[in-house]
């Protein structure tokens, strides 16, 4: 077995940054065995850290950001990718701004930082995740799969909606192959995407000296395309970078069709959902902890002298620890949360817990008994139970507060309520919640349902906490 790695030392890097257009500076640290990849804020009190993991995935419009509660940082998938490429497990990503400089719009400048701090081994052994099974999902028109494969293998093509500038490669990604044939390639976009994304804030710091711009047939650039198939290659470097928030590297063929930041991480949860299977399923088994038996003075051997009482235990609570930052949760946990049980249950399980946003999963099986009547040889999941499924979602999370466990969630009225696609059987629905007041006995959340990525229904809920 191999062990982890870490850099042999401290390097630094400055910049602009892609989305604020100011100066950033950046230091990679090395960091003890089992620690990963991990991003520090210095310029926030406490310097509070993001760990580079799938459940801290918060936007992914057209990078990939992490947060946790109020911390976030943009654009990581670059220098997360420099990192993991170079075989690196364990480092600290020091910032002084909310994203890591852009550089050339590559991992070059990153891969370079790598190289120079040196590469060393740790005590620790690594584990590799060896994909056992195909996993096949599709996120909007983004098609991907891994199938099992004795190293790390990339396939991929790209394309834009109209099929312009289809490219296809295939790489065996290890160190060497990284930093030659993936890490200089560059980002780009099409020009009529500009306008969209400064309108929207996205590339203050953006121009020619960090991304190649596409107007029509002609490619806007700086110098040179660096590979034949440049645009492909950093939709691989993006795929390297995203799939390093695994946590461990894997053993695995990746296919992608027309990838996206969104469809790569939804590809990263799933290898972690699979991986987390064999411990599931050992808890789910394992014998519940045995009570400890109160214990009482014999009958026949009173105590010599007077003894206090044994103080009161408290009954532990039922929520406890369960809704936090960070967590996921099962069917099981969901109902010792909920009082809801089948068929009036809407969550099958969390997938993430990060301050005041949640984000829960239902799977819709034509088992429901709504669709016995709604409606025959058509089925649709009723909009009123997509406004159920978010009321509960949040129910969920206003949990977090100690003061609220075992309360129950009332709904008590929806807002600016909007239906926009049908759920079908086989659907899987993704219900995303973030809380936008909470006051006293009341709270109200912003919440949307959606299947595939495409959003399916919306609503304002609001609700009231009472006792059991």
């Amino acid at each position: 077995m191999s062990s982890q790695h870490t850099l042999k030392q401290s390097v630094s890097f400055a910049g602009i940054g892609l989305h604020g257009g100011s100066r950033v500076s950046m230091t990679l640290l090395p960091a003890p065995p089992n620690s990963g990849l991990r991003f520090r804020r210095v310029d926030l009190d406490g310097a509070p850290e993001v760990e580079a993991r799938a459940e801290h995935v918060i936007d992914t419009q057209r990078s990939t950001t992490l947060g946790k509660g109020a911390v976030k940082v943009h654009t990581v998938e670059h220098v997360l990718a420099a990192l993991a490429g170079a075989g690196i497990d364990n480092a600290v990503i020091e910032l002084d701004a909310s994203e890591p400089p852009i550089a050339d719009g590559s991992s070059r400048e990153f891969a370079r930082l790598v190289k120079e701090a040196g590469r060393v081994a740790q005590a620790e052994p690594l584990e590799v995740h060896r994909i056992d099974a195909p996993i096949e999902l599709q996120s909007g028109e983004s098609h991907m799969a891994v199938f099992p494969h004795p190293g790390f293998k990339i396939t991929c093509t790209s394309s834009d909606k109209g099929g312009r500038f289809t490219q296809f490669y295939s790489l065996e990604v290890t160190p060497a192959s990284w930093e030659k044939e993936l890490s200089h390639a560059r980002t780009f976009c099409f020009y009529e995407e500009i306008e969209f994304l400064i309108k929207n804030g996205l590339i203050k710091g953006g121009s020619l000296e960090n991304a190649i711009v596409i107007r029509e047939d002609a490619v806007l650039t700086n110098e040179p395309l660096r590979y034949p198939e440049e645009f492909v290659r950093h939709k691989m470097l993006d795929i390297v970078g995203d799939l390093a928030l695994i946590g461990r590297p894997i053993q695995g063929h990746v296919i992608a069709t027309r990838p996206s930041h969104r469809a790569n991480t939804d590809l990263a949860k799933a290898i972690l959902a699979r991986m987390r299977r064999p411990l599931e399923a050992a808890q789910t088994f394992a014998p519940p902890p045995t009570p400890v038996a109160e214990t009482k003075a014999p009958a026949t051997k009173p105590a010599k002298t007077p003894t206090a009482p044994a103080p009161a235990v408290n009954p532990p609570n039922p929520t406890e620890n369960l809704v936090r930052d960070g967590a996921t949760l099962d069917t099981m946990q969901v109902m010792r949360i909920l009082p809801h049980r089948p068929p009036f249950l809407m969550v099958d399980k969390v997938t993430l817990i990060d301050g005041p946003r949640i984000v829960a999963q239902k799977n819709v099986t034509m088992g429901e008994p709504f669709f016995e009547g709604h409606f025959p040889g058509h089925p649709i999941m009723p909009g009123v139970l997509q406004l159920e499924a978010m009321a509960q979602v949040a129910g969920i999370l206003m949990m977090r507060q100690a003061e609220n466990a075992g309360k129950l969630a009332y709904f008590m009225s929806a807002e600016d309520v909007k239906w926009r696609k049908p759920v079908r059987p086989g659907d899987i629905l993704m219900i995303e919640v973030e809380m936008t007041k909470s006051r006293g006995k009341i709270g109200k959340a912003k919440g949307r349902c959606t299947v595939d990525g495409e959003v399916v229904s919306e609503a304002e809920v609001t609700f009231m906490l009472m006792d059991r």
